[in-house]
């Protein structure tokens, strides 16, 4: 049996910002290499983010393991810009006690 030989794409596509997207939603690499790599499986990934094809999912996971050196450095990028934003607004808002201010200001609203 021959098979007839096709070129498929890739789902993935990078947004304004810069940040690699699977097909046409707003799930990112970051996400499903995250939960691979924390021993997810495909099937797996598509019922935790449901608008994502199964194929799909297959599909960006074997780019990602042909291609792990340049994704790698792109990722560890993301990380980067991730603890930055996160440090920039924890510095500005200071995260410690909030739950403890919130609840009080929703106390004295009741």
């Amino acid at each position: 049996m021959n098979l007839p030989a096709t070129v498929e794409t890739i789902p993935l596509r990078t947004d304004a910002d810069g940040v690699i997207r699977v097909g046409g939603t707003r799930v990112t690499l970051d996400t499903v290499v995250a939960a691979f790599e924390q021993g997810a499986t495909a099937e797996e990934i598509t019922e935790a983010y449901d608008v994502l094809k199964l194929a799909d999912v297959y599909s960006v996971l074997g780019y990602y393991l042909r291609n792990r050196t340049e994704l790698d450095d792109y990722l560890r990028r993301r990380d980067e810009e991730r603890a930055r934003i996160q440090a920039f607004w924890e510095a500005k808002f200071n995260p410690v006690g909030l739950r403890e201010r919130l609840l009080a200001r929703r106390k004295a609203q009741k």
